[in-house]
Order: C-alpha cells, then sequence, then structure tokens
C-alpha cells in the first residue's frame, strides 16, 4: 500500500493501519480507510495528506491514555504555592523569627527517601560539600530542599502522565513563578491544526478555514490574557470587549460553536475534559439594529445614472479593465467574482441566443446560464480579442485564494470614493440596482432570482422546475434599462 493508497476499483482511498495499542480507542478497528473520490493519482496524493494528518493526531491524543486531568495547572499552582510558604516558615525558624507551626513528621519524610532515592542521594553529596557554618548554610540547604521538592513534583507528573513538550514548559512556567502564571487556553495551536487540516479534507475553503482559525486565536489569546476559563460568561465577556456589529460577532461565534463540535466529537482529551458542558458559544444575545440604524448600516443600490457616473470616471482614468467590469456586470446582475471567472470557453450560443456559462460561483445556485445583453456583445468580442489566457478578463491578483477580483474591488471602492460614493455602496450595489431595476419592469420573482444566482425558497422551482428558456432570460434582460 505505496504512500497509504489503495486503488479499488476505479477509485483511490487512503488507508492507515490502527496500532494495537490503540484500537480499543477507535472501535477495535484495524484500519482506518476513507475514499478520496478520485482515479487520478495525483489527486489522490494531494488529498490524503489532510485525512493523514487528522488521523495521526487522533492515534497521538489516543496514545495518551493518563492525560492531564483538566484544572491541572490550579491544583500544581496551590501545591506550589503552599511549598513556598513552608520555605518562607523554615527561614523564619532558622532565623529566629516568629513562624507558625511546621507540621513535617518523620514518615513524611521517610517516604519522601524512599519515593525518591536519586534526588535524595544529590542531596547529601551537595550537603556534604563546603557550606558556610551557622544560619546562612542553613538557609541555603532551605533553599536546596525547596528547590529538590518542586523537582520531585516535575518527576511525578512527567512520570505518571508522560508530557508533551507544551505541557512541560507550562508546568516549569507555573514551578518557576506561580504568581504570575496564567492558565494557557485549551484552544491550543495544536488543536488548531487538527481542526484545520479536518476541515480541510472536508472541503472546507481555505479562505473560510484562515478566517475562523483567525478568530479562534484571538479567543485563545484573550483566555490565556485573562486567565479565564472556557465557559458562557467569558465567550459573553469576549465578545463584549470586541466592539464589532451584530453580524460580525455572530461570525465568532459560529467559528466557536464549528470548533467545539468538532472537538466534542474528535478530540478524546477535550470529550473528557468538558463532558456534560454545554457549547458556551449558543445562546448569546447580540445587539439588535432597529430602525434608522438598521437602514444605514445596509447596502444600497446604485441608480442607472449613478453607474454611468462610476463608469464614465473609470474610463477617464484610464481603467478600461474596471469599466468593462462594471458594464458585465450592470448587465448580467452577475457577482464581480463571478465576472473574473469567465473562460473564453464559458462564452456558448443557446437557440441562436449568445450566452455565458456562469459555472463558477459561491453558491450551487449560482451555476447558471446568462444571455449575453445587446449593449455588452462589443465589450465581450473586445475581451476576447485581447485575451492572453483562457480568461476574459485579465487579473494581477496575487490572493493566496486564487480570487482573481481582488485588484478590481480596490480600485472600484477608491474610484466610487473618490465620487462621493460611501461605504454603503460597493461593486455588489450594482447587483441590487439589476434585481430592483428587473422587478420594476414587471420581470417575475422566480425569474429574477434564477437570472442573478438565487434559491426561492421553494421546492417547485430550486428542484423541479428546470427553469426559463434562454428566450425568456433575453426577454427579461432587454427590460433593463441603459445607463443615462
Amino acid at each position: 500500500m505505496a504512500h497509504n493508497l489503495e486503488l479499488q476499483g476505479s477509485t483511490y482511498h487512503v488507508r492507515l493501519a490502527i496500532p494495537p495499542d490503540v484500537r480499543k480507542a477507535f472501535g477495535g478497528r484495524r484500519i482506518l480507510s476513507q475514499s478520496l473520490k478520485t482515479g487520478v493519482h495525483r489527486e489522490a496524493m494531494e488529498l490524503r495528506l489532510p485525512i493523514l494528518a487528522t488521523w495521526k493526531a487522533q492515534i497521538k491524543l489516543a496514545r495518551q491514555k493518563n492525560s492531564l486531568p483538566e484544572g491541572w495547572q490550579d491544583k500544581v499552582q496551590k501545591t506550589v504555592a503552599e511549598l513556598e510558604e513552608f520555605k518562607r516558615n523554615r527561614k523564619l525558624k532558622i532565623i529566629g523569627e516568629p513562624h507558625p507551626p511546621i507540621n513535617v513528621s518523620a514518615a513524611e519524610v521517610e517516604a519522601f527517601e524512599k519515593k525518591y532515592p536519586g534526588i535524595v542521594k544529590r542531596l547529601e553529596k551537595l550537603v556534604e560539600q563546603e557550606f558556610p557554618n551557622g544560619i546562612a548554610g542553613d538557609l541555603r540547604i532551605q533553599n536546596m530542599l525547596h528547590e529538590a521538592a518542586k523537582f520531585s513534583l516535575f518527576l511525578d507528573l512527567d512520570t505518571k502522565y508522560k508530557l508533551q513538550p507544551d505541557q512541560k514548559k507550562e508546568l516549569d512556567e507555573i514551578l518557576s513563578s506561580p504568581q504570575t502564571y496564567k492558565p494557557k487556553s485549551p484552544i491550543t495551536r495544536s488543536r488548531l491544526a487538527a481542526f484545520n487540516a479536518f476541515r480541510d479534507s472536508r472541503k472546507i475553503a481555505k479562505k473560510t478555514i484562515d478566517q475562523q482559525d483567525s478568530k479562534l486565536k484571538k479567543l485563545s489569546d484573550y483566555l490565556t490574557e485573562t486567565g479565564k476559563p472556557l465557559d458562557f460568561d467569558s465567550v459573553s465577556a469576549w465578545i463584549d470587549s470586541l466592539k464589532l456589529s451584530s453580524k460580525t460577532l455572530a461570525q465568532y461565534l459560529l467559528s466557536g460553536s464549528v470548533f467545539w463540535k468538532w472537538a466534542m466529537k474528535y478530540d478524546e482529551r477535550w470529550r473528557i475534559d468538558h463532558k456534560g458542558k454545554a457549547n458556551p458559544f449558543e445562546g448569546h444575545d447580540l445587539p439588535v439594529v432597529r430602525g434608522t440604524a438598521r437602514v444605514m448600516a445596509q447596502r444600497r443600490d446604485f441608480s442607472m445614472t449613478e453607474i454611468k457616473l462610476i463608469h464614465s470616471a473609470a474610463v477617464k482614468s484610464n481603467q478600461s479593465t474596471l469599466a468593462d467590469i462594471i458594464l458585465l456586470g450592470t448587465y448580467t446582475g452577475a457577482r464581480i467574482e463571478e465576472i473574473c471567472k469567465i473562460q473564453k470557453r464559458d462564452l456558448i450560443t443557446i437557440d441562436g441566443v449568445e450566452s455565458i456559462d456562469i459555472t463558477d460561483s459561491k453558491t450551487a445556485a449560482g451555476v447558471r446560464v446568462v444571455p449575453i445583453h445587446p449593449a455588452i456583445k462589443e465589450v465581450v468580442s473586445g475581451l476576447i480579442e485581447r485575451s492572453t489566457d483562457e480568461f476574459l478578463i485579465p487579473s494581477s491578483s496575487r490572493s493566496k485564494y486564487g480570487i482573481r477580483s481582488d485588484p478590481f474591488v480596490k480600485s472600484f471602492g477608491r474610484l466610487k470614493t473618490s465620487l462621493g460614493f460611501g461605504p454603503d455602496r460597493v461593486f455588489h450595489s450594482i447587483r441590487k440596482t439589476v434585481i430592483t431595476q428587473l422587478i420594476r419592469a414587471g420581470v417575475p420573482g422566480v425569474l429574477v432570482a434564477e437570472l442573478v444566482g438565487h434559491e426561492t425558497g421553494t421546492v417547485t422551482f430550486d428542484v423541479y422546475s428546470q427553469g426559463a428558456s434562454i428566450n425568456q432570460k433575453l426577454d427579461a434582460l432587454l427590460k433593463l434599462p441603459a445607463l443615462s
């Protein structure tokens, strides 16, 4: 089974043997297997990686049978504080100052000697060295005993729980400075890496993964900085501190909720630590925007005259490609990214009507065929002539997510702002204009939804209907008023 791949029929599967010591955690299974839904070896080689990463992370976690219990930091911190108090009292006794009773029995000393013979021998050797006489020597010995006690605590935990590197580092921080230590967030970088790998294996958009990862890291940092636990009250305090719109806060809560549900299902340690606990990201009451404030927060459409103004400004400023995109948006109602992803092969003719086959959209309903309005036929022809690759719109975008419209979104923003339009007007406002104009021209709502790539919300039209004919679509688009 080279590279963990196995060809079953015409489809590759990724497979991984489960080590015997963790099979119980996987329901007794011996093999993990998942279809990659491709028969192309090169694609299978890439698709297998995030799945293998997730499986290996799960196996690693399953091996941590005696993982540190939830709240271990608080217990260690309390123990170290008690050791510090004991050391202080011992020193007070040595220098003859008043001190509380020191209750350490001979039996406890004997038990320590039996449990840590190596530490005791090392202490004996150190004591045999030249020490200052009297109080100075006794104080030095007391410091050594204190450090030995803390080391024994570290040794106990490491032996029992097989600490991970990040856990050892956190334990060392508590032992070194218990007064200033703050508990770390349970949303660790390693957990986020496993979560992101899982989401990638489920074909979630890379941009979505990165955006949610950023939000979760902010929450993790907040929990670490404040020392708060991950519960409803902490999440509520966190979102209140962000001072963001209700819509944006809802996205933060969604990111947290998706992570919580994943962890409760796939992270064994998390399930143990949070067993019986409610999802802390659910049930929050976000600010409700009403009246004038709500209206002002919504994006507004342009008038056809305003679109003409922006188009003319694009032409005058030698932004010819942006001017073409504005016209394409005005007479198709397409999203700007849909326009920038149109390829020359997407220009088709159906029943004698030249059309654009929009095959790359953000939604299933967005995959559609839109007739080419007479007002943009010359624009389309010019773009075909000037094209140097497979795309109709040339783009210099360097977006790591492959978003071709990035530079045009920014240039449109600068242009409309220079003309006095505020943040409530964006390129997407042109799409709203098209919808408004079609509705006002008497085009049925179902046909408008089909033209712009919206679901109607009804089974009859979204599932069973094959949609309007290409000529019906063209007749509808011809009702759009000319730019004036």
